[in-house]
């Protein structure tokens, strides 16, 4: 792979799709379900979804740990709706139900939600715990973006 591509993992059928870096703006679609690549809305990922987004992606994963009993959680869903439309396609965001997902959130330490994490190159940059607004959760992800 050079330098002027990406992997991207397509938010609905999981396979990785390289993509000219120049390209995300224009709106790609994945190499085999020819759906978009991004939405302008998180995606709903399980474990396996997530460490294959995670791993693969070479644009930052900006995940939400969330339960719906939280009412914290559902008060900030729309407003992490509306930071995705701002930070993608240079950030795929996504969400993580922890009661369907007990495991990882056990192996990552979610230890209150919601609970945003923010990954670069398959590791964990940032974690931010608290329910925050769309302007807040974008100027949050952009400052914990490694300077390159």
């Amino acid at each position: 792979m050079t330098t002027d591509s990406l992997h991207i993992v397509c938010p609905h059928c999981h396979t990785t799709n390289r993509v000219a870096r120049d390209a995300l703006g224009q709106s790609p679609d994945c190499g085999k379900c020819h759906r978009a690549l991004f939405a302008g809305q998180p995606v709903a990922l399980d474990e396996a979804g997530f460490e294959k987004h995670v791993a693969r992606s070479q644009v930052p994963v900006l995940v939400d740990f969330w339960a719906p009993w939280c009412g914290p959680c559902r008060m900030m869903a729309p407003q992490f709706e509306a930071a995705a439309r701002e930070l993608e396609p240079h950030m795929r965001l996504a969400k993580v139900n922890t009661e369907e997902a007990q495991a990882l959130g056990a192996r990552l330490q979610i230890r209150s939600i919601p609970t945003l994490a923010l990954f670069v190159n398959g590791r964990e940059v940032a974690r931010q715990p608290g329910a925050m607004g769309a302007v807040d959760i974008v100027r949050w992800a952009r400052s914990n973006l490694p300077r390159t």
